[in-house]
């Protein structure tokens, strides 16, 4: 989904695939345009720039169309860092940006202060590192982050999907009829998977016209199910069902601003919130009177994805790039929580609580992994960090999850990343979708 706030290459609702189109400009081209000039005697050849590579400037491509708006985002980070209890997640925020804006040798020096830091960034994953990936510096940067952060496979497989192109997003259980339901980008739909690992459609692609579906939940009042759907262009619906897939409504915000639901929570008074991540904001929804009201927070958020509500349903947890923030729903009170040393809470998709911490699925910190955060009993500090999946074949592009009882069932294999404009852009690439299952320290 386009976004006017993070240009994350793996960014739609979730992430995107960001494309563009680089004019290369060669030095040969350079020369002979120069050498047309001097034929008309108007001949200038700029200086090269104090402390410039004339590397860098040979062959180097024209820059992205975004720039003016990376630029910004760059300091606007700059200016929240030095309040960020987590480092390394700025400084891999703006080695992403620097990188992005081709700059390469200051993408770098980011790039390896934050692995220094050895917090759990793995850029190895991360496409908006591709490339450096042949450079010397950059293999030995990733070879030292694998060692210090080794593969972790515990998952099994719980069941998988027949259809290949569903490309899910959400996954929400249903404690009391034991069901998961799985919400679809491409196909637009929300299938439900029975106790037996049965599929079958809970809300039929093309039956009410909806937009990709992605963040679901189950209503813990009333057994309805909410869910969250969005298009790159930045339309955006919550929709409301029944316990049989009847559609009781659907609500959006008001104005022609773009918007786009990630995620989302239900609290006992009914009240949704959800995360805004095109309009970088979090969002309370009355269903008595169908009005959004945005949630103040004390610091300006980078793509807001992740969202977690604890159990005294006073206390909420939104994860955006830079980490994760803590908000008081009674006193309006929000701070970010520290990860404490050599963590990072930086880049979660699926947000859950879980006796008396955080369970994440971080897959915005280079290579995708799931984590257990205990938190301290103010639920601001993280006093231990336990990753639980990592680097294998359940982590190849992890999105969101649920838990039932102690096991956390979470989507192994979205293909997100054969998803743009809200399209499948290569069939021959798509796979049946896998869902993995840990147990819960």
């Amino acid at each position: 989904m386009p976004s006017n706030s993070y240009f994350w290459p793996l960014t739609r609702g979730k992430k995107r695939q960001v494309r563009e189109t680089a004019i290369n400009r060669g030095w040969s081209a350079i020369a002979w345009f120069t050498a047309i000039l001097s034929l008309l005697t108007v001949v200038f050849v700029p200086p090269i720039a104090a402390g410039q590579d004339p590397e860098e400037i040979k062959g180097a491509p024209a820059e992205p169309t975004d720039a003016q708006e990376i630029r910004e985002q760059i300091a606007a980070v700059r200016k929240l860092q030095p309040t960020l209890p987590d480092r390394g997640a700025a400084l891999y925020f703006l080695a992403a940006a620097k990188q992005h804006l081709r700059e390469t040798r200051e993408a770098l020096a980011l790039l390896k202060e934050c692995l220094a830091l050895e917090e759990g960034f793995d850029p190895s994953g991360d496409p908006a590192f591709l490339e450096l990936k042949s450079t010397k510096e950059f293999t030995t940067l990733v070879e030292t982050v694998h060692r210090d952060f080794p593969v972790m496979a515990q998952a099994r497989e719980a069941f998988r999907t027949t259809e290949k192109d569903l490309i899910p997003e959400g996954l929400a259980y249903d404690a009391a009829r034991n069901i998961f339901y799985l919400s679809s980008l491409s196909r637009r739909k929300i299938v439900e998977i029975g106790r037996d690992g049965r599929v079958s459609d809970f809300v039929p692609a093309d039956r009410f016209g909806l937009l990709p579906v992605l963040g679901i939940r189950v209503s813990p009042n009333d057994g309805t199910v909410w869910a969250d759907s969005s298009t790159d262009g930045g339309r955006t619906e919550l929709l409301h069902f029944d316990a049989a897939g009847k559609l009781l409504g659907r609500f959006k915000p008001e104005g022609s601003a773009k918007h786009g639901f990630n995620d989302l929570v239900i609290r006992k008074n009914g009240e949704v919130i959800t995360t805004d991540s095109l309009a970088n904001a979090v969002l309370r929804f009355d269903p008595a009177a169908g009005i959004f009201t945005a949630l103040a927070l004390h610091r300006r958020l980078f793509y807001p994805n992740g969202i977690a509500l604890v159990e005294d349903d006073h206390t909420l947890y939104v994860a955006d790039n830079l980490g994760v923030v803590r908000l008081d729903l009674d006193g309006g009170e929000s701070r970010d929580v520290d990860p404490g040393p050599r963590s990072t809470l930086a880049g979660v998709d699926g947000l859950y609580w879980y006796k008396g911490g955080l369970i994440g699925i971080q897959n915005g910190i280079g290579s995708p992994r799931v984590a257990s955060f205990h938190l301290s009993s103010d639920g601001l500090r993280v006093t231990r960090t336990t990753v639980l999946e990592n680097r294998s074949n359940f982590c190849i592009l992890p999105t969101t999850g649920a838990i039932r009882g102690s096991d956390f069932f979470f989507i192994a294999n979205s293909q997100i990343d054969n998803l743009n404009n809200d399209k499948v852009m290569d069939v021959t690439r798509l796979e049946v979708i896998r869902i993995g299952v840990l147990r819960l320290p």
